[in-house]
């Protein structure tokens, strides 16, 4: 009885994380239906497990339409992770020197269960700027700093963001499987990628890898701008800047130096 009650106890701890990760970007309310249907539980269930969250912080409730979302201390458990990741805190102070030198978006990413999930969006001061992902989960395949993280990563994490498929964003993104084979040949072997409005309309970006102390790819530095800005020269002429940022980051994480000043220039 006791090893029942202790799985009911797990069983439904582990049901609250699934409920919690049901809220998405664009689910970013859900009714008890809703929640019912995509967890395959009873609603009465269910609207006992969200008054449960409710009480403690974890959602909070649309007093018009009754439907939940999640609530403000998701938000600073979030916030509380994200300062103690070392990536982040070794990152910021070169995060803030590239946005001094080129004025545009920074960003820092990672990859989680096949997504790409940005730690940090530095926007740059002009009046023109792209939106900030940070702190979404967004296909990994037509960004920059996915692409970089999926050339330098782990094979298999390549294989099953390919065999999920390559959902279209844009007129732009690379859907077809051999010739994203081939994107990822070329991002290997040039050390960088680009997102020529392949995720959205407008923006473009570059991206280079950050390694970690075992000289595993750990994140992607990247910068974004709109394409009235940042033309394809304008782009690869940060380049040099990027690099060396990543590098920087890079070391701090215990990783050995990859770059010398030669190799630094800028591509051609």
């Amino acid at each position: 009885m006791r090893n029942e009650q202790k799985d009911g106890r797990l069983s439904s701890v582990a049901t609250a994380m699934l409920l919690l990760k049901s809220f998405t970007d664009e689910h970013n309310e859900l009714g008890i239906g809703a929640l019912s249907r995509q967890l395959g539980l009873a609603k009465s269930t269910v609207h006992r497990l969200a008054s449960t969250l409710l009480d403690a912080g974890m959602l909070d409730q649309n007093k018009e339409t009754g439907k939940y979302r999640l609530g403000v201390t998701i938000f600073e458990l979030g916030m509380l992770a994200r300062r103690k990741m070392d990536i982040y805190n070794e990152a910021k102070i070169f995060l803030r020197e590239l946005r001094e030198k080129t004025r545009e978006t920074v960003n820092l990413a990672i990859m989680r269960d096949d997504s790409l999930i940005y730690l940090n969006s530095l926007e740059g001061p002009s009046a023109i700027k792209v939106r900030s992902h940070m702190g979404l989960r967004l296909s990994a395949h037509c960004s920059a700093e996915g692409k970089v993280l999926l050339a330098f990563g782990a094979p298999d994490e390549q294989a099953r963001v390919v065999a999920q498929g390559l959902s279209r964003q844009t007129l732009n993104t690379i859907t077809d499987p051999a010739v994203f084979a081939e994107e990822m040949k070329l991002v290997e072997d040039r050390g960088y990628a680009t997102d020529y409005e392949e995720s959205e309309i407008g923006v473009r970006s570059i991206a280079v890898p950050v390694f970690s102390g075992g000289n595993d790819v750990a994140a992607a530095v990247g910068i974004s701008g709109p394409v009235q800005r940042l033309t394809k020269r304008t782009l690869i002429s940060y380049l040099p800047a990027l690099t060396l940022a990543a590098e920087a980051v890079s070391i701090r994480l215990g990783a050995s130096p990859r770059y010398s000043p030669a190799a630094l220039r800028v591509a051609k």
